[in-house]
C-alpha cells in the first residue's frame, strides 16, 4: 500500500521530465529527475524508519493468532528495507519513461522479477531462510533493480552535464507537484477499500468472489494503463513543446483509443467470465456468482478505458489538482451508495452483484464524467516547460 500511494514519484517524474524535453531542455529534464531520486531517496529513509518500529502494532491491529503474527512481524520487518529500493525504482522510470524510454524499465523489471523467483527459491529452501529468506530475496531483487535504473539515469545527467547534487528547491517541486497526486491516490484507495468492507459483510462466499473479481479487474487495469502511461509522456511533451494543437489531437486519440481498448477487454471478459471460475476454486458458489459480477464488470469496461487515458494525459498536463479534487468529490459520492446497496439489497449474492453495478456506475461512471468535462476544455492545456509556465488557453 505504501509503495502504490507513492506512485506519484512515478506519475510526477514522467510528466514533469517529459515537459522539459518538449521544451528541448534536455539537461533540465534530467536535472528534474535527479531531484525526484532524491525525493524518493528522502521519503523512503523516513517512511522505512517509522514502518520498522510500527510493524508490530500494524500486525496487531489484524488481530491474529502468535503464530501469523510472528511470521508476518519476521517478513514485514525484513520487507520495509526494500521500500527506499522499490521508490527509487519509480522514480527512476518516471525519468525515463519521460524521456520516451519504455525499454529500459521493461527489462529491468522483468530481470527483477526473474531474480526474484530465483532469490526466493535459494533462500527459502536452499538456505532454509523460510520466510525470512522470502522477504530477503524481494530486498535483495529491488535493489538490483534500483541499482540498475538509477545508474541508466546517472549516465544520462552526466552526458547532459546535470548535476547530480541535490537541489532543495527542485526537490520541494518535486514534492509539491506529487501532492496532490498523494490525494488522488488516496481517494482511489478509499473507494476500493469501501468496497472490500461492503464485501467482507456479506460472507465468506461474496468475500472470496469479491476478492477473484478485483484480481481480474486489477489485471485488465494494468493492461489499459499502458495507454495511459504513454499518454503521460506524451501529453508533457506536447506542452513543453508548446504545441496545443497537437496536444488536442492526441488527446481526442487516446479517449479514441481507450474506448477501443476498454471494448475489445470487455469483450473478452465477456466471453470468459464463464470459465474464469474453475481457474481459482472448485466452490460452485463462488464460481456462479463470480460469473455475474465479471459481466458487469465486462459492461464498464470501455468507460475504464477512457477513464485510465483522461487520467494519464491529465496526469501529463500537470493538472493534479483537478484530479484531487475530482478523485475526492467522486469517492465521497460512491462510499454512501456502496453501504447503502449492501444495506438494502436482499441476500449476499445480489447484493454483490449490484455493488459491483455501482462501483461501475457511480465511481467508473463519475471519473468519466468528472475527467471528460476536464478534457472537453482548454484550461489544462498550459504550454511551458512547468504547468504554472505560459498562459493557459
Amino acid at each position: 500500500m505504501v509503495v502504490g500511494l507513492c506512485i506519484f514519484l512515478a506519475y510526477g517524474t514522467t510528466a514533469a521530465v517529459a515537459r522539459q524535453v518538449g521544451a528541448g531542455r534536455r539537461p533540465e529534464a534530467l536535472a528534474q529527475g535527479v531531484d525526484g531520486l532524491w525525493l524518493a531517496a528522502l521519503i523512503g529513509a523516513v517512511v522505512t524508519v517509522v514502518g520498522y518500529v510500527s510493524t508490530d502494532p500494524l500486525i496487531g491491529l489484524f488481530d491474529v493468532e502468535a503464530g501469523v503474527a510472528d511470521a508476518a512481524s519476521t517478513y514485514l520487518g525484513l520487507a520495509w528495507l526494500g521500500l527506499m529500493p522499490m521508490l527509487l525504482v519509480l522514480a527512476a522510470t518516471g525519468v525515463l519513461r519521460g524521456l520516451h524510454d519504455t525499454r529500459t524499465p521493461l527489462y529491468v523489471a522483468v530481470a527483477a522479477s526473474l531474480a526474484n523467483i530465483i532469490l526466493n527459491v535459494l533462500l527459502v529452501y536452499g538456505f532454509d531462510l523460510g520466510i525470512a529468506g522470502s522477504a530477503l530475496g524481494t530486498d535483495l531483487a529491488q535493489l538490483g533493480a534500483a541499482v540498475a535504473l538509477v545508474s541508466v539515469v546517472v549516465r544520462l545527467a552526466r552526458r547532459e552535464g546535470a548535476s547530480l547534487r541535490p537541489d532543495l528547491p527542485g526537490v520541494r517541486r518535486s514534492a509539491h507537484a506529487g501532492g496532490p497526486l498523494l490525494v488522488r491516490t488516496l481517494s482511489l484507495q478509499a473507494s476500493l477499500v469501501a468496497m472490500t468492507w461492503c464485501s467482507a459483510g456479506l460472507g465468506a462466499t461474496a468475500v472470496a468472489t469479491h476478492q477473484l473479481a478485483s484480481t481480474v479487474w486489477t489485471f485488465l487495469a494494468y493492461a489499459l494503463d499502458a495507454v495511459a502511461i504513454a499518454a503521460q509522456a506524451i501529453t508533457g511533451t506536447a506542452l513543453g513543446a508548446g504545441d496545443l494543437a497537437r496536444t488536442r489531437r492526441t488527446t481526442d486519440r487516446m479517449i479514441q483509443i481507450g474506448w477501443v481498448s476498454g471494448g475489445v477487454t470487455g469483450v473478452l471478459l465477456a466471453l470468459t467470465a464463464p470459465v474464469l471460475g474453475p481457474l481459482f476454486t472448485d466452490d460452485p458458489e463462488v464460481v456462479e456468482l463470480l460469473g455475474r459480477v465479471l459481466l458487469v464488470a465486462a459492461l464498464f469496461q470501455p468507460l475504464a478505458g477512457v477513464v485510465f487515458v483522461l487520467d494519464g494525459v491529465l496526469i501529463g498536463a500537470g493538472d493534479g489538482r483537478y484530479l484531487a479534487a475530482g478523485g475526492v468529490a467522486v469517492t465521497a459520492a460512491f462510499i454512501p451508495v456502496a453501504l447503502l446497496t449492501v444495506e438494502l439489497v436482499d441476500g449476499a449474492a445480489a447484493s454483490l452483484v449490484w455493488l459491483w453495478v455501482a462501483f461501475g456506475a457511480v465511481f467508473i461512471g463519475g471519473r468519466a464524467a468528472v475527467l471528460l468535462h476536464r478534457a472537453r476544455s482548454d484550461v489544462w492545456m498550459v504550454a511551458g516547460s512547468t504547468p504554472t509556465s505560459g498562459a493557459a488557453h
